[in-house]
C-alpha cells in the first residue's frame, strides 16, 4: 500500500530515522525519505531501507517520485496541511488520496517482544526518576509547584541522557483537581496532597506513570497512601480499587470501550462518577497517545501485545483530585504491568 507521512514517529518506524523537515515516502518496492540538505548526511548514515533525496521543495520531489501508474496513496488527514493537499491534487489530477485517520499509528498499535522491552525499559526508568525526587523531597524546603516541575526534570532526564515523553505535572491539593494542570507558585507542604504524573523515553519508547500521595516526612510514591482527610482516603481507596480491578479483569478480545467500563463502574457504583472527567487509559509507544484507546467510545478489540495505560481519576474541583495510572501490556490474554 502507497503512503507518506511527514510525523517523526511514523518516519523513525518507518526508516529508523527522523527529522523535523521531511516526507517519508513508500511506494510499491521503493522507499524515499525526501529531506533537505541540512539533514540528508545524517539521513544516509542512518538510513537503510530507503533511498535519501535532497530536495528544496519536499512536495516537488515527492510528485516525481510518483508514478503515473499508482491509483491510490495513503496518508493520515491529521499530518497534512490544506495547502501540502490542495498541491499534491492539483499535480496529480488522476491519483486518489486516500485520507485514513491514524493510518502510521495502526501499524504500530501491536508492540513487537523488542518493543515491550523498550517499554518496561522506559517505566523502569522512570520509576527509579520517582524513587530519586521523593528523596529530593525530604530535603526540600517548601517548593513551589512551578519549581518542582523544573526540578523532577532533572531525575527523569537523568541530568540530560534521556528526553521526556510529555510536559511534566506536578500538582498539589486543590490543583490536583484539574487531569492536566498547569503549576502554580503555591509551596509544597507537610500533609498536603502531591500529584505526580511524569514520563522519560528510552531509546524514543515512552514511558507514563502517575502517583497520588500526601506529603510527609518519610513519604513516597507507593500505592499504599494514608491520608488524614477522611473523604480524601475514601476517594483514593475507591480509585486504587478502579485500577487493580481493571487490570485484573481486562482480557485480550475486550473492546477500549468494555475495558473503560471496569473502572468506570467501580467509580460510579462508588458515587463519584460524575467526577471521573477523562477515558480510562491510551495507547503508548513512540507516541504519549497512540492506539488503542481505553475510553467510552473506543471499540478497538485490544489484542495480545498491545501496550497501554490503565489510570482512573476522580477530581473533585476546588478541593482536590486523585490518579494513578499504571503501564500494562497484554499477554497470555491478561494484562501484565509493566
Amino acid at each position: 500500500m502507497a503512503h507518506f507521512t511527514t510525523d517523526e514517529n511514523a518516519q523513525y518506524f518507518a526508516c529508523g530515522y527522523s527529522c523535523d523537515h521531511a516526507v517519508f515516502l513508500q511506494l510499491k518496492g521503493e522507499a524515499f525519505f525526501i529531506t533537505d540538505a541540512r539533514y540528508t548526511l545524517e539521513a544516509r548514515a542512518n538510513i537503510k531501507n530507503a533511498e535519501v533525496i535532497e530536495a528544496s521543495d519536499l512536495w516537488r520531489a515527492v510528485v516525481e517520485k510518483i508514478p503515473s501508474s499508482l491509483k491510490e496513496l495513503y496518508f493520515d488527514p491529521a499530518q497534512v496541511s490544506v495547502q501540502a493537499y490542495r498541491h499534491l491534487q492539483e499535480a496529480l489530477p488522476n491519483l486518489k488520496l486516500v485520507g485514513d485517520p491514524d493510518h502510521h499509528r495502526k501499524q504500530r498499535i501491536v508492540k513487537t517482544p523488542e518493543q515491550v522491552a523498550l517499554l518496561k525499559k522506559a517505566q523502569e526508568l522512570n520509576r527509579g526518576a520517582f524513587d530519586a525526587f521523593a528523596k529530593y523531597l525530604h530535603t526540600a524546603d517548601t517548593p513551589s509547584e512551578h519549581f518542582l516541575q523544573f526540578k523532577v526534570k532533572e531525575f527523569l532526564t537523568h541530568s540530560g541522557e534521556f528526553d521526556l515523553s510529555f510536559e511534566p505535572i506536578v500538582a498539589v491539593n486543590a490543583n490536583a483537581a484539574k487531569p492536566h494542570a498547569l503549576p502554580s507558585k503555591d509551596p509544597l507542604k507537610e500533609g498536603d496532597l502531591l500529584l505526580v504524573d511524569v514520563g522519560l523515553k528510552y531509546e524514543r519508547y515512552c514511558a507514563d506513570r502517575t502517583r497520588t500521595a500526601q506529603f510527609n516526612k518519610g513519604f513516597g510514591f507507593s500505592k499504599e497512601q494514608r491520608f488524614k482527610d477522611q473523604e480524601l482516603q475514601k476517594i483514593y481507596a475507591v480509585v486504587q480499587k478502579a485500577q487493580e480491578y481493571t487490570i485484573e479483569n481486562l482480557r485480550a478480545g475486550m473492546t477500549g470501550k468494555e475495558i473503560d467500563s471496569l473502572a468506570r463502574g467501580v467509580i460510579e457504583k462508588a458515587g463519584y462518577g460524575a467526577y471521573f472527567a477523562h477515558s480510562t487509559g491510551h495507547g503508548i509507544g513512540l507516541d504519549i497517545h497512540e492506539l488503542p484507546f481505553i475510553s467510552q467510545r473506543s471499540q478497538t478489540i485490544i489484542e495480545e501485545g498491545m501496550v497501554f495505560s490503565i489510570e482512573p481519576g476522580i477530581y473533585i474541583p476546588g478541593k482536590y483530585g486523585v490518579r494513578i495510572e499504571d503501564l500494562v501490556v497484554v499477554q497470555g490474554s491478561r494484562a501484565v504491568v509493566l
